[in-house]
């Protein structure tokens, strides 16, 4: 068994491949893995069916390579459940069917757009993975398409540009279901939620802004989950690449009508960035002011109460009356 250095202990099974190495299987018991991008003097080029998949038995015709920043036991069993971040190798190009199944801790997946091929039922038994970071080559975005047709689950996107800039994108859930009809002799095929047409806002598999941000309207007429709505509109304002006034005044228009809802969600991810910019154009009365000045306190957050205060002040000055302690 060859040993190299790395930084996760990993137990692989891996095969030589014409244009680089291939991972059949990974073990270990990390919460955080990064796949190497090079493994005995190849790059990492694809990764296996079933490849993370726990307890899913060993192949027979791969060679065992024992990745570690240190010692490792290469005895120990490892538990694939436990991992709740991957970051996949620039490499890489190809992933198997059912690469992640099974993996029920999984929360977050960073990966480039350097992949071709994507296999089957990648995220099939992965329920908790909902968090993407797309690391971007040129501004095509064509990997987006791969996974939104992959995933029906609500799902929150960061794509991040080669110049620094990123843009955050939040993709709705949506249902499938089959209804009988008897007198007819079939099946019904319904779609409910609004994510769905979120899906199809791509030409040619190129994600289009400007297609995404023009559902918003038809979205509001759908049935919707709230928090994902708020959170799909804030995005698009606090990441504004490529987004025409006309969208950006509707995002404002709807987070404006729920003033409370929005500042009890800013305060309780402490995003003091974010606060401050819906603070900007939000217009909240001076009761909600003080009700997430509250809530704040509550948390301990004394950046974010001293914030709340300032505009609370500058714009209410005769009705700041209550103290708090910072």
């Amino acid at each position: 068994m060859e040993t190299v250095y790395g930084e996760n202990r990993l137990l692989l099974t891996c095969r030589r491949r014409e244009d680089g190495m291939e991972i059949l299987r990974v073990r270990t018991s990390d919460p955080a893995v990064s796949l190497p991008e090079t493994l005995l003097g190849l790059p990492v080029t694809a990764l296996g069916a079933h490849a993370f998949s726990p307890d899913f038995p060993e192949p027979e015709d791969g060679e065992r390579v024992l990745v570690s920043p240190g010692f490792f036991d290469e005895t120990e069993e490892g538990d694939n459940q436990k991992i709740r971040s991957i970051t996949l190798p620039k490499t890489l190009r190809k992933m198997g069917d059912y690469a992640f199944f099974g993996c029920t801790g999984l929360c977050e997946l960073h990966f480039f757009d350097s992949i071709v091929y994507w296999g089957a039922c990648l995220f099939m038994n992965a329920p908790s993975l909902q968090r993407f970071f797309l690391y971007l080559q040129d501004s095509s975005i064509h990997t987006l398409f791969h996974l939104a047709d992959e995933l029906s689950r609500e799902m929150e996107v960061s794509l991040l540009y080669p110049d620094g800039g990123e843009v955050r994108l939040i993709f709705p859930e949506y249902w499938e279901s089959y209804e009988e009809n008897v007198p007819a002799k079939h099946f019904d095929y319904h779609i409910s939620g609004g994510g769905y047409p979120y899906r199809n806002c791509f030409r040619e598999r190129v994600l289009m802004l400007s297609d995404y941000d023009a559902l918003f309207p038809a979205l509001m007429a759908m049935e919707h989950e709230e928090l994902s709505t708020r959170k799909l509109a804030f995005y698009r304002l606090r990441w504004p690449r490529d987004l025409g006034p006309g969208a950006a005044d509707r995002y404002r228009e709807y987070l404006r009508e729920q003033p409370l809802k929005t500042l009890r969600w800013l305060v309780g991810e402490r995003d003091i960035p974010g606060l401050r910019l819906f603070l900007s154009f939000g217009a909240p009365s001076a009761a909600d002011l003080s009700e997430a000045c509250e809530l704040a306190r509550r948390q301990g957050a004394t950046e974010t109460v001293a914030l709340l205060l300032e505009e609370t002040h500058r714009k209410f000055p005769a009705g700041a009356d209550k103290t708090y302690d910072l």
